[in-house]
């Protein structure tokens, strides 16, 4: 194929990143196709650079910089080709491949959570190739400064809906991000864990938001009612959990109506006083007062009658 067909990578300024595969590069970086009806011809090795960068070079900004040309040759591919094609497919897979190492960046931010890592990137690559697929190479910007906001808003979009058991306001949520990383630089300069007040006066912010904020940070884990307590012997909090005492059901019921017995006759208070406070059966109250069961169940339906007309009780 004539060599004007096809974009020319130079020798020395694209190399695949250490997660790219040599053979996921060289499918990508394709030439376009002609007239849009022939297929895709790879291009050849020798274009493609696979030595290991100069070691006098800064290793992280040559990968930086190889990563950022690989990324700008394969969207000017994709832009030519059909989506849906598995041309299109492959140079879609190695700019996922190429920019792995920007969401394994963005989940290390999210290690404090006690999270496995391996979760936290599947998610993050989740963002990435929304990214991918929604990114403009026209309208000027960096991709890595496109992407990274997908790619962290589709991490806190887990961790907000599948790992918080309590729901924290949004600026607690962001204050607890601050505290976190606060303290762990903190902890890293002093060699020790950081007072309150250190926090506080790191972030310019109060003891008490502090505070709150560590107390907002333990709502992402939950603790299993089963769960052996720290120390030897101990019971879980289930073992230690109180029962329902049937007696307290009625206290609130029986106060709130108290004041409103006074309203009734002697022997119709006396009836509820026996059936609510001293809990007897209504045959138990006949035989208290020595009528008859029936009567009992009509005196009982009249006080309440008396009581919701006298003080509009709907039943």
């Amino acid at each position: 194929m004539p060599a004007s067909t096809a974009p020319q990578v130079p020798p020395q300024s694209v190399q695949p990143p250490p997660a790219v595969s040599q053979s996921a590069a060289l499918g990508a970086t394709q030439a376009a196709p002609q007239g849009g009806t022939q297929g895709v011809q790879a291009a050849p090795p020798e274009e493609i650079q696979t030595e290991t960068p100069d070691p006098t070079a800064p290793p992280a900004r040559t990968r930086g910089a190889d990563t950022r040309a690989l990324t700008q040759v394969l969207f000017g591919q994709l832009k030519n080709l059909e989506p849906g094609t598995p041309e299109h497919g492959r140079v879609r897979a190695a700019l996922i491949e190429a920019n792995l190492p920007l969401v394994r960046y963005a989940a290390a931010r999210f290690r404090s959570r006690n999270e496995p890592m391996e979760d936290v990137v599947q998610v993050g690559t989740i963002g990435l190739i929304n990214a991918i697929d929604r990114f403009d190479p026209e309208r000027g910007v960096q991709f890595p400064t496109f992407a990274m906001p997908t790619v962290v808003g589709e991490i806190k979009r887990y961790f907000r809906d599948n790992v918080r058991t309590v729901h924290v306001p949004r600026r607690l949520h962001e204050l607890w991000v601050q505290v976190t990383g606060a303290t762990e630089d903190l902890t890293t300069a002093h060699g020790r864990s950081p007072t309150t007040a250190e926090i506080a006066e790191r972030l310019k912010i109060s003891e008490d938001e502090v505070l709150a904020c560590i107390e907002a940070g333990r709502s992402y884990h939950a603790t299993s009612l089963e769960a052996a307590q720290e120390g030897d012997g101990l019971p879980g909090l289930l073992d230690r959990l109180g029962y329902e005492d049937p007696a307290l059901a009625g206290v609130e019921h029986r106060d709130l109506v108290r004041h409103l017995l006074v309203q009734l006759p002697e022997r119709e208070q006396r009836i509820l006083l026996l059936r609510y406070y001293s809990n007897l059966t209504q045959s138990q109250i006949s035989a208290e007062l020595g009528v008859s069961q029936m009567h009992v169940s009509r005196l009982l339906a009249r006080s309440f009658a008396r009581l919701r007309s006298a003080n509009r009780i709907e039943a």
